[in-house]
């Protein structure tokens, strides 16, 4: 059973998939048995306010031999703690349904179940949004947001490459953004850009969305999909904030 990440298609934004986000996890290097590479699975979802900020993180672990548990300390530690995200990989429910047969726990429960082994609810604090930038949307639109979603683990030459080409990156931009894109809904136009923040191994997507419509439904499926294509390169999303 291969720990890579899901290998990403190359589109701009997938669809919004399974709600939920799962993860496979390693043993620790020195307990690591050829014929046992996975050691358990790790299901979690944000908690958001109605502008789609993060308020809090609920989460459940599962290993063959203690079964589900609630992994808030777990999930603090897949994005803060170097030998945690060492072992932790971003997957598809349909990986994660894989191994949890091949462990020997059968038919993974659907995503409503699930849920109910979220005992151990992990507030994440937020503040009202800074205004970065101008106060009022250009000409033709109504609104103007920016966001900033968080990720925890780095990314590879040939991954950032990988999105580069998924989302026609320009050759040439700035140098703060190695990866950005574009998208043109029924005139609503979203913007973002892949940054490296801080001194560990940490990223960020900048989105800007100017909306031109009443369909604000658009924001949360954009954010959603483009925060899934960076799962799916090996990255684990720690929150989403608003800056106007």
């Amino acid at each position: 059973m291969t720990t890579e990440p899901t290998r990403a298609v190359p589109v701009l934004v997938p669809d919004a998939g399974p709600s939920l986000d799962y993860y496979l996890v390693l043993p620790r290097r020195d307990e690591r048995d050829p014929a046992t590479t996975v050691e358990g699975i790790v299901v979690e979802e944000f908690t958001r306010h109605h502008d789609l900020t993060t308020t809090g993180l609920d989460s459940a672990g599962w290993t063959p031999e203690t079964g589900w548990w609630s992994s808030a300390t777990l999930s603090r530690g897949m994005r803060t703690d170097p030998e945690v995200l060492e072992r932790v990989f971003p997957t598809s429910r349909r990986k994660a349904e894989d191994v949890y047969r091949a462990l020997g726990g059968g038919q993974l429960p659907d995503e409503s179940v699930l849920r109910t082994h979220f005992l151990d609810h992990q507030p994440i604090a937020t503040a009202p949004p800074l205004r970065l930038g101008p106060a009022r949307p250009p000409a033709g639109f109504h609104e103007r947001r920016v966001y900033r979603v968080l990720f925890a683990k780095d990314l590879r030459a040939e991954q950032v490459a990988s999105l580069r080409t998924a989302w026609r990156t320009p050759t040439g931009g700035t140098v703060a953004s190695v990866a950005s894109g574009r998208l043109d809904e029924h005139g609503d136009q979203f913007a973002w850009d892949l940054r490296r923040v801080g001194h560990t191994l940490a990223w960020c997507l900048d989105v800007t969305v100017l909306l031109s419509t009443d369909a604000s439904e658009a924001v949360g499926s954009t954010l959603t999909g483009l925060t899934n294509v960076l799962r799916e390169h090996g990255l684990i999303p720690v929150t989403t904030e608003r800056f106007a």
